[in-house]
């Protein structure tokens, strides 16, 4: 009998997360990102190997609100958990002993799921650190999402732990996400990789137009800023930071589609979105009102 089920990926910012995701799916899905809270919307990524499918669901670190953005996040978190069949608690080896997923995630009870505690970075701690880790949290398995380090005997034994069950999507599948939703990500990525500050906190990303009938695909996306000194520092000096982030994207969005692209970048000031329900709704993140319907 097949196995299948869900795997919800938790932890706080800069866990790896989804560099685990990608990872364990040999595809990136999921953007990466020194900068914490990169990930806004839980990604689903699909692992089907022999007669085990899990499906992956990446999620956006956990964190104390403070605006409407940062409450969908949680939210998209919290409902991860109720949805799976396994909970994969990943945390950063090199922060030493975590507290419980019950406290990271300020939670009344602990989940209804199996909790594994995944310390992750073991490549960035010595191995008397390691020793000690293990001392300290019986049940922790150890990886690095990085080198791979362990993560195919992690991949093996979530596969054994799954419930029997028909495989929930087709087998050459790797995500339910649009092709829509990976290209607003990697431009997004893209800008992230050139920003400092309080900006990359600021931006969002939306495509408004893709052709894929023509040749080169014609892709219009639109990057969103709170503020126009913001604006000003994303486009540079005579545009030339919007023009840099517009080549780099580009490149990684053809790989992405397999074709040639002709990516027309925008930006715009919507004022104070991250605080706004309506602009939290229209970018496509659920309120914590939502989770309700």
């Amino acid at each position: 009998m097949p196995k299948a089920g869900i795997v919800t990926v938790v932890g706080k910012p800069n866990a790896g997360k989804s560099t685990l995701l990608n990872r364990i799916i040999g595809e990136k899905l999921a953007i990466v990102s020194d900068k914490p809270q990169s990930t806004r919307d839980r990604v689903v990524g699909i692992h089907t190997a022999g007669d085990v499918q899990m499906i992956i669901l990446d999620t956006p670190g956990l964190l104390n609100p403070r605006y409407e953005l940062q409450r969908a996040m949680r939210g998209t978190a919290l409902r991860a958990l109720k949805d799976a069949d396994l909970i994969i608690y990943l945390a950063d080896a090199t922060e030493r002993t975590p507290p419980s997923i019950v406290v990271a995630a300020e939670l009344e009870s602990p989940p209804r799921a199996p909790v594994w505690t995944v310390l992750n970075k073991v490549d960035a701690i010595r191995p008397v650190e390691r020793e000690e880790l293990a001392e300290a949290i019986l049940d922790a398995r150890f990886i690095s999402a990085l080198t791979g380090d362990g993560v195919d005997e992690l991949v093996v034994a979530i596969g054994q732990q799954l419930p029997e069950s028909p495989f929930l999507y087709p087998e050459e599948e790797i995500s339910t996400a649009s092709v829509r939703f990976f290209v607003s990500e990697l431009v997004r990525e893209t800008a992230l990789e050139q920003l400092d500050q309080e900006v990359p906190y600021s931006l969002a990303c939306e495509v408004e137009e893709f052709r894929e009938t023509q040749s080169p695909v014609y892709i219009r996306t639109v990057l969103y800023l709170e503020r126009e000194s913001q604006k000003r520092i994303l486009i540079g000096a005579n545009g030339q930071r919007i023009k840099d982030i517009g080549r780099a994207a580009r490149v990684k969005v053809e790989a992405f589609i397999g074709a040639a692209v002709y990516l027309d970048l925008w930006v715009k000031v919507l004022p104070n979105w991250r605080k706004s329900d309506s602009a939290i709704r229209r970018f496509g993140y659920r309120l914590h009102d939502d989770s309700q319907a």
